[in-house]
């Protein structure tokens, strides 16, 4: 009998995220105002720790542009430290940006995103966008290029594209019919779980 695997599984989040054409696809379903027409090859378990003293980071999927960099985590476990880990997460990517005697305004932009199945605020959104603006004037953004990003699997909200929606149901483990991209994650994750190793595993 096959074993059914989920795209919620690490490993599999990872073999589906390195491939380039799919893991630049899901970007652009997040951030579709963005027009991003090559990544890097998405490196995995990416690990960033500056001394052997310091609390190490392992990115699940690291990948860059141009113009921006982009982390990606699968996480399955609703922790009260979610929007900290973001924070630390962030000052590791940056202090990878910039060599020696480099200016600020050389960094690129940074988007870290976690897919969530669970409501991480509870408001029925899709996506949970932040980004850093004056708290005396709230138009006044403060540019500073950092984005952060929760996806929900629970949302009920019409607050993003179908097409994420869609996806975002398929990381729920629901049924999702008449998807282009669904499909190709369905045939490729078939890929796997007719892969001996995995079988065995």
């Amino acid at each position: 009998m096959q074993k059914q695997i989920s795209i919620q599984d690490d490993y599999v989040f990872g073999s589906v995220m390195s491939n380039v054409k799919l893991c630049r696809h899901l970007i652009q379903l997040i951030l579709p105002e963005l027009n991003i027409n090559r990544i890097e090859f998405p490196t995995l378990q990416k690990a960033v720790q500056e001394d052997p003293h310091s609390h190490g980071v392992r990115f699940d999927i690291y990948t860059e542009d141009q113009n921006a960099v982009y982390e990606i985590d699968m996480q399955v476990r609703h922790t009260k430290g979610l929007p900290k880990r973001v924070r630390y997460y962030r000052g590791r990517i940056d202090a990878e940006l910039l060599n020696h005697g480099d200016q600020y305004n050389l960094m690129k932009r940074t988007y870290v995103i976690f897919i969530c199945p669970f409501d991480p605020y509870n408001k029925g959104l899709y996506k949970y966008e932040f980004r850093n603006f004056c708290v005396n004037a709230k138009e006044l953004a403060m540019q500073d290029g950092c984005t952060a990003i929760f996806l929900n699997t629970k949302g009920y909200r019409n607050d993003v594209s179908k097409d994420l929606q869609n996806f975002l149901h398929y990381v729920d483990n629901k049924d999702v019919k008449n998807d282009r991209y669904v499909d190709e994650l369905q045939d490729y994750i078939g890929q796997l779980s007719r892969n001996r190793k995995w079988r065995n595993g």
